[in-house]
């Protein structure tokens, strides 16, 4: 019995499936037409979530979906301080915005959902320890738990030190870091001074 071909819609629900989340350029990469999308969110078979970012309607949500749709967003972008403390389970803080480190003459991005806390860094300290997480099907960048602790107190005026000191004890008593690799971060953020009585303290 030969094969049925498959529609333009029919393809473009498929890679949803397959994707989770959907760009008009993931269409395009493979030769499909982005008005598809527009048709199939008429039809109610695909959801947009946010601009140029859509969905199979009901699709489970990861618990990081606002971070997949960030990196989608904003590719310079790494997911930083208090949205990289809870990828890493360090703390107890659950922000409401994605936090993000972007380069120093990036243009700011405009996105009305999620919203963002924006924080400048060089494109060295961007590729430091830069790491990559599976969300619904997205590579999203993202700090180590070592970096972020140390950006933690390199941004304590940002986020406060209640909350670095907080960040540094979890993570060093969940294994989350080596003190190798601690130190490393310390030294290369260069705050050695700040940091050492904290570590001191938390590990004697």
């Amino acid at each position: 019995m030969p094969a049925i071909a498959l529609t333009q819609e029919d393809r473009v629900l498929r890679l949803a499936k397959t994707q989770r989340l959907l760009r008009a350029r993931d269409l395009t990469a493979q030769g499909l037409p982005t008005v598809a999308l527009t048709r199939l969110v008429h039809a109610g078979k695909l959801e947009r979530l946010a601009r140029g970012t859509y969905a199979l309607p009901g699709a489970p949500i990861g618990e990081h979906r606002s971070l997949a749709e960030v990196a989608l967003r904003v590719p310079k972008g790494v997911v930083c301080l208090l949205s990289a403390l809870r990828v890493h389970d360090i703390g107890t803080q659950a922000p409401f915005e994605v936090w993000l480190a972007i380069p120093h003459r990036a243009a700011v991005p405009k996105l009305d959902q999620p919203r963002l806390r924006i924080v400048r860094m060089s494109d060295r300290s961007l590729a430091d320890d830069l790491q990559r997480i599976q969300v619904d099907g997205v590579a999203v960048p993202v700090f180590g738990a070592a970096r972020t602790v140390v950006d933690a107190f390199r941004f304590r005026n940002k986020i406060g030190v209640d909350v670095a000191i907080e960040a540094l004890r979890d993570g060093w008593t969940k294994r989350k870091f080596t003190m190798d690799e601690l130190w490393r971060h310390t030294e290369a953020g260069r705050m050695t001074r700040v940091m050492r009585p904290y570590i001191e303290a938390v590990t004697s």
